[in-house]
C-alpha cells in the first residue's frame, strides 16, 4: 500500500494541524460506515443538491488541510532541493493515492469478475480528487510565490464560475447546475462514458472533471493559510488574528456569491469554495490558538492518532466493511448474510430505534478505529503515503 516507517514526532510539527485533520478524518469515517443509508440524521447526510450540510465540509476541510500541508512539508525544500525533484516526488505520491483510490472502486469484483470489475470501475473518487489536487497544489506550491498562487485561486473560482453558467450545455442548449444536465455532468459521460461514473447515478459524479477545478482553488487556499502561519516574523496574535478576519470575509463572500452560483458540494462551486475554505481557516485558527500558542493539548491524543495516520484509516476503513460483508453468515432460514450487516442486525438493530441503531453501528466503527490508530501511535508507526 505504501512506504511504512517508525518515525519520531517532529517536535516542530504543528500539533493543532494534526488534530484538526485527525478531527475531519474521525468524521469522515462516521459519515462513512453508518450502519444503515436509510436511517441517518439529517446533519449526518449530504445536502440532496444546493446547500451544506455538516457532512458537506468533510472533503473540503481535508483538501484544506492537503493544502496547509504541503507548505509546511515543502516551504524549506524548495529553496534547498531541485524542483524537479521535488516534483517527481509529489508525482509518484499522487499516483499511489489515485491508485489506491481505483483499487477500492475495484474492490472485491476485480477477484470475482476482474473483466466486469474494469469495465464498470468508476474512474473519479475521493482518494483521486485528493491525488489530482495534492500534485497539482504542491507543483503550483513549488514554481510559485503567495501572491501569483492567490491570483491562481482566483482565477479558478472566476473561471469556474463562468464556465458552468455561461457555456450551454450539448445536447441541452443551455447553461444550467441541474445534476444531469450540467456542463461538468455533460463533459464526465463524454469523456469517461456512464459506466465509469458514480454507481449512485451514473449521469454524473459528485468528483467529476470539471469540478476538480475549483476543488484545486480549495487546496490552494489551504497552501497559502499555510505559508501565512509559518511566517516567522509575525506574532501569533497576529497571525491568529488575521486568520479570524480572512475566514469570516471568505464565509460572507461565499454566502454572497450562494444568490446567483449556490453552495453544492457535488458542483464544488466557487461559492462552495470560499464558504467551506473560511470556514476551514476559522477553525484551524481556533485550533492553533488553543493547542500550539495556549497550550491546551489535554485530550487531543485521540484526534492526533487518526490525524498521523489519516490516509492509512480512510483506505482501510473503505476496504475492511467490503471484506467482512464477503464473509458469509449462514441464517436460521437458510439464507446468508454478509458478516458486518450480521453484527449489525444483532447487536444494534434489536436494542436501539433504527436511526439510533445505525449511529451507534458508526461511533463503535470509529471507536474501534481509535483503538487501533491509538496501538500505531504508542508504537510510533506512521504510514507514508
Amino acid at each position: 500500500m505504501a512506504e511504512s516507517a517508525i518515525i519520531q514526532t517532529s517536535p516542530a510539527r504543528l500539533l493543532s494541524l494534526d488534530v484538526f485533520r485527525g478531527l475531519t478524518v474521525a468524521a469522515m469515517i462516521l459519515v462513512n460506515n453508518p450502519g444503515s443509508w436509510s436511517h441517518i440524521y439529517a446533519p449526518l447526510r449530504h445536502a440532496e443538491w444546493h446547500g451544506c450540510t455538516p457532512t458537506d465540509l468533510i472533503f473540503p476541510f481535508f483538501l484544506f488541510i492537503v493544502g496547509v500541508s504541503i507548505s509546511f512539508a515543502l516551504d524549506s525544500k524548495k529553496n534547498q532541493v531541485k524542483h524537479s525533484k521535488l516534483i517527481l516526488t509529489a508525482f509518484k505520491r499522487a499516483v499511489i493515492l489515485f491508485g489506491l483510490g481505483l483499487f477500492l472502486s475495484l474492490y472485491p469484483t476485480v477477484f470475482t469478475d476482474p473483466v466486469e470489475a474494469f469495465k464498470t470501475v468508476r474512474i473519479p473518487g475521493v482518494l483521486q480528487r485528493i491525488a489530482i489536487v495534492f500534485f497539482i497544489s504542491a507543483i503550483i506550491f513549488i514554481k510559485t510565490t503567495p501572491k501569483t498562487q492567490l491570483r491562481i485561486m482566483i482565477s479558478l473560482l472566476i473561471g469556474y464560475w463562468l464556465i458552468m453558467v455561461s457555456i450551454p450545455v450539448p445536447g441541452v442548449g443551455y447553461a444550467n447546475l441541474e445534476k444531469k444536465t450540467n456542463l461538468g455532468a455533460w463533459l464526465d459521460r463524454t469523456l469517461l462514458t456512464e459506466a465509469h461514473l458514480w454507481r449512485s447515478a451514473r449521469t454524473w459524479d459528485p468528483e467529476g472533471l470539471l469540478s476538480t477545478l475549483p476543488a484545486i482553488a480549495t487546496g490552494l487556499f489551504g497552501v497559502l493559510v499555510g505559508s501565512w502561519l509559518k511566517r516567522k516574523d509575525k506574532p501569533d496574535a497576529f497571525k491568529i488574528s488575521w486568520m479570524f478576519s480572512i475566514g469570516m470575509l471568505a464565509v460572507i463572500l461565499g454566502l454572497v456569491w450562494d444568490l446567483f452560483f449556490p453552495i453544492n458540494k457535488a458542483l464544488w462551486t466557487s461559492s462552495f469554495v470560499l464558504y467551506t475554505g473560511g470556514l476551514a481557516t476559522l477553525g484551524l485558527a481556533l485550533c492553533y490558538w488553543l493547542i500550539d500558542v495556549q497550550g491546551y493539548k489535554k485530550g487531543t491524543t485521540p484526534f492526533v492518532v487518526y490525524g498521523v495516520n489519516a490516509i492509512t484509516v480512510f483506505f482501510l476503513s473503505g476496504l475492511i466493511p467490503r471484506t467482512l460483508n464477503m464473509i458469509k453468515v449462514e441464517m436460521p432460514d437458510g439464507s446468508t448474510m454478509g458478516s458486518k450487516e450480521w453484527v449489525y442486525q444483532t447487536y444494534f438493530t434489536p436494542y436501539l430505534s433504527p436511526i439510533n441503531a445505525s449511529l451507534a453501528s458508526a461511533v463503535t466503527f470509529v471507536l474501534i478505529w481509535l483503538v487501533i490508530l491509538w496501538w500505531m501511535y504508542r508504537k510510533k508507526i506512521i504510514i507514508k503515503v
